[in-house]
């Protein structure tokens, strides 16, 4: 069982003044199979991939980023967690794709984070050319420390449902072995209670036998 309903999850987009978005997903892959994305991204934009595997197998997927021009930025194979930086070269639409297909019977449950573009600024911060305020500042500054404490929340949430799993998984096979240990149990247990009934069962004896010849 998989964690929650698997949904698609914490789906943001914030769009700004040059191109800026932000794609936070969870998706499950299904065996042997190949999940792509796809982002518009505007020439010399920034953007970062981030990803990790929460549950499934070794928690490891193939990765791989394609430029407009099928020119691969980034590719790697099982990987568990990684993040990559890229800037654009081109405008044009490029490609995210996520691969299960060495699996043949797990299923993968993948986060995944794309950002592209700068952060958006705060609202009416920057708008004026004097001297940012102390007020200012200090809004600017509790703006990034929230940022860092929700990417954060956000590693530890998925380390717990990561861990919850792996306890999922280890809590049904030591309930299927010790069911397996009970039923081994049993019938070592009835078996010798039927060959300790066969040596104390009355049985005629051999001198018995002669005289009644």
């Amino acid at each position: 069982m998989y964690i929650a309903p698997l949904l698609f999850a914490l789906l943001v987009t914030l769009i700004s003044g040059i191109y800026s978005k932000n794609v936070e997903l969870t998706f499950e892959l299904p065996d042997s199979a190949v999940e792509c994305f796809y982002q518009e991204i505007e020439q010399n934009t920034s953007a970062t991939l981030e990803f990790q595997v929460i549950t499934g197998g070794q928690y490891d997927v193939d990765v791989k980023i394609e430029g407009p021009n099928k020119q691969i930025l980034y590719q790697q194979n099982k990987m568990q967690y990684d993040s990559h930086q890229f800037t654009a070269q081109q405008t044009g639409v490029y490609k995210v794709c996520f691969s299960n297909e060495f699996s043949t019977f797990s299923h993968k449950l993948v986060y995944m984070d794309f950002n592209v573009g700068p952060e958006k600024a705060l609202p009416g911060v920057g708008e004026h050319a004097t001297v940012l305020t102390q007020l200012e500042t200090s809004a600017g500054e509790i703006h990034s420390a929230l940022n860092r404490i929700i990417d954060h929340q956000t590693h530890h949430r998925l380390r717990e449902a990561q861990g919850r799993k792996r306890a999922e998984d280890l809590n049904e096979r030591v309930f299927w072995w010790s069911l397996g240990e009970t039923f081994a149990i049993i019938c070592v247990t009835f078996t010798q209670v039927m060959v300790l009934k066969n040596f104390f069962s009355d049985r005629p004896s051999l001198y018995t036998v002669k005289n009644n010849y």
